[in-house]
């Protein structure tokens, strides 16, 4: 008889969890679609600034913050889901996200594998190659840091 209250329990559990991954549009995550990474508003600026960037056009935000093979993509999408979901629920939101250690590592990685040509020519002249890409190409990908370059929040009634 314990049965039965275990059972319906687990079938509300999961019915709750089912019914918060569809509001919460979950499937959308798994996908490379940007719009997905702007969703909380934090990520207003970068998605902007990437989007009117020149990486726009040949690379998302997976090419270049996650990896590539699909086991260690989706542990990373996994782990970073975590962490922003844990922040939003604890309220715990900082004004802008920024890259840990691990991520520039990805993000590397990523610079090397699209620009292979590029660092082999570096790498074959007198330039220095112990920094990352990022440092000298920081605006690149998203422009000026903390410069949106359309802005995203209308006062109601202005241009």
């Amino acid at each position: 008889m314990q049965r039965v209250p275990i059972l319906i329990g687990s079938v509300a559990l999961l019915v709750a969890l089912g019914v918060a991954l569809h509001t919460a549009n979950f499937t959308s995550y798994l996908g490379d679609d940007p719009a997905a990474c702007n969703n909380c508003h934090v990520m207003d600026t970068a998605y902007e600034s990437w989007f009117h960037g020149s990486h726009a056009r040949w690379a998302t935000c997976n090419d270049c913050h996650t990896p590539h093979e699909i086991l260690p993509k989706y542990m990373t999408k996994t782990e970073a889901g975590f962490r922003h979901v844990s922040a939003f629920v604890l309220g715990d939101i900082p004004p802008a996200i920024r890259a840990r250690e691990s991520s520039r590592q990805i993000v590397q990685e990523n610079c090397i594998r699209c620009h292979q040509a590029t660092v082999e020519d570096v790498l074959d002249g007198a330039m220095k190659f112990d920094t990352y890409c990022f440092e000298c190409h920081r605006q690149v990908a998203h422009g000026a840091r903390g410069i949106a370059l359309s802005p995203l929040l209308h006062q109601e009634g202005s241009q």
